[in-house]
């Protein structure tokens, strides 16, 4: 059993004023873990297991870079499979946009690795030639990202070949002296090399077939990738993390969404769906709120045809996947007026299965009468039971009521999506938790938690090593005192059990 600490801190109200007392609580929360890990080494571990438990080890240790990590910016032509490479290369689909042509401060970034390497991937805003001078426009955009970046990787849409575009980019990039490496991107088999090898002509060396969309060649790019790449990057903390938060404004139609995002940019906005001639990557909304921007996903990423018009259920789902596979928090916009109907459970069910943080807004507000909001909060006690920490907003979309109280909301729900429990401190709370509070004998057997480690936020994945299986019920317990303790107000989290017998002597 998980031993349990005397004098946990949450219980003594002393403890914030002497700062020796929380030390001496930190180092029993430590002696608790590293008692704990020790313990393990009696049960059967899997490699998976492992590398887990020594990836938490180092990043509860101190952070020990020598320096900024190295930089390397994707930048292309906007479709010819940036985003996708991306997540290739993350190996997670992460919320990737495709950014305004000229909006150089959208450019967003991430933590990558790679063969153990460290460094930092930067997704750049695709551009296009156009009527308009659009010479200095990509020479902004290029430039920026190029001049930021340790090693750019320049992806071109093999199957489309040289364009205009591309070749005033590469005088760019060779003006630059940095290293590049040449992605012929969309050479999904082996025919469509020969479409990757008339990319010569840019005279930036080979071009490195690949498959962003299947991963074929991926690995090969990114061995030629840290081939050049610095240990320390020489444009360190150029870029700050993340940039604008990623918001998707959700609902079931006519809930008001066009109106709020109107309100709420203080603007009629006409939102656009047909960026080059795809319906996956929409235009975004960048709106000021609480004196900080915000990137509204646009949720209208499908147009509709004809021929589509039945099943619209399944289309509106299907945009909505869309918009949270781009966003980090969801606001769920729900009619006030009317009775909560199934679709707006799906709708919360879907934003909890893609792990984004959640906020919900009751709209139309100010048209309900003392016994629509009786009869409201009881079907919210019925309906939405599965998510009491999802932080509440009533508002209207028409009359701009309580717009004011969403970015506190937004920012307590991303907050705690991004939030990682010191595992000292989460197996000494967990200690106090089952020493209270044992799971069921069944069989014969009282099934002990052995370890515990936060696995990843975004959202928060905790994983439990266990003598025997954990039930459901005693799981759901067990995040909800996770939620007490912790917070978690406006993200779902996830509790998996990892069964592991004794090794045999």
């Amino acid at each position: 059993m998980i031993p349990t600490p005397a004098n946990h801190h949450e219980e003594d109200p002393a403890v914030s004023e002497h700062p020796e007392t929380i030390d001496a609580i930190e180092s029993d929360d430590a002696s608790v873990e590293r008692a704990l890990r020790a313990g393990l080494d009696e049960f059967e571990l899997s490699e998976e297991d492992r590398a887990l438990l020594e990836r938490d080890g180092a990043e509860s240790g101190a952070d020990t870079d020598g320096g900024p990590l190295p930089v390397v910016a994707v930048v292309g032509r906007p479709n010819v499979g940036k985003s996708t490479l991306v997540n290739r290369i993350l190996g997670r689909r992460e919320a990737v946009v495709e950014d305004v042509p000229g909006v150089t401060r959208d450019r967003v970034a991430y933590d990558a690795e790679w063969s153990g390497r460290r460094f930092t991937l930067v997704d750049t805003g695709g551009w296009e030639v156009d009527a308009t001078g659009i010479h200095l426009r990509v020479a902004e955009q290029a430039e920026v990202a190029v001049e930021l970046a340790d090693v750019v990787m320049f992806v071109v849409d093999a199957t489309v070949g040289a364009t205009d575009t591309d070749e005033a980019v590469v005088k760019l990039l060779r003006r630059s002296g940095k290293p590049v490496v040449l992605v012929a991107n969309k050479v999904d088999d082996i025919r469509a090399e020969a479409d990757a090898a008339m990319l010569w002509s840019f005279g930036l060396g080979q071009p490195w077939p690949v498959s962003a969309l299947h991963g074929r060649g991926s690995g090969d790019v990114l061995d030629a990738v840290l081939d050049v790449l610095p240990e320390v990057s020489a444009a360190g903390g150029a870029y700050q993390r993340g940039g604008p938060r990623r918001v998707a404004l959700i609902g079931r139609p006519n809930v008001g969404k066009s109106s709020m995002l109107n309100k709420l940019a203080g603007e009629e906005r006409v939102v656009v769906d047909n960026v080059a001639g795809t319906t996956r990557d929409p235009v975004d909304e960048m709106i000021e709120l609480g004196g900080r921007t915000w990137r509204f996903v646009d949720t209208a990423g499908i147009r509709r045809r004809v021929h589509q018009t039945r099943g619209a259920d399944f289309y509106a789902s299907l945009r909505t996947q869309t918009a949270l596979e781009k966003a980090e928090v969801a606001i769920v916009l729900i009619d006030a007026e009317q009775p909560i109907a199934e679709q707006d459970i799906r709708v919360v069910q879907q934003v909890i299965d893609a792990g984004r943080a959640l906020v919900v807004a009751y709209n139309k507000w100010d048209l309900l009468d003392e016994e629509r909001r009786y009869y409201l909060e009881r079907e919210i006690e019925k309906e939405l039971v599965q998510i009491p920490w999802a932080p509440r907003v009533n508002v209207s979309a028409r009359t701009g009521r309580h717009m004011d109280k969403l970015v506190p909301a937004l920012e307590t729900a991303l907050e705690s999506w991004d939030t990682r429990v010191p595992t000292g401190r989460l197996n000494a709370f967990l200690g106090e938790v089952v020493a209270a509070h044992p799971h069921p004998v069944r069989g014969g057997k009282q099934p002990r938690v052995l370890f515990a480690t936060q696995a990843s936020t975004r959202p928060p994945r905790f994983v439990l090593f266990a003598s025997g299986f954990i039930e459901a019920g005693y799981r759901r317990f067990i995040e909800r005192r996770l939620r007490e303790e912790f917070g978690f107000e406006g993200t779902p989290i996830e509790v998996s059990v990892r069964v592991r017998e004794k090794r045999r002597k």
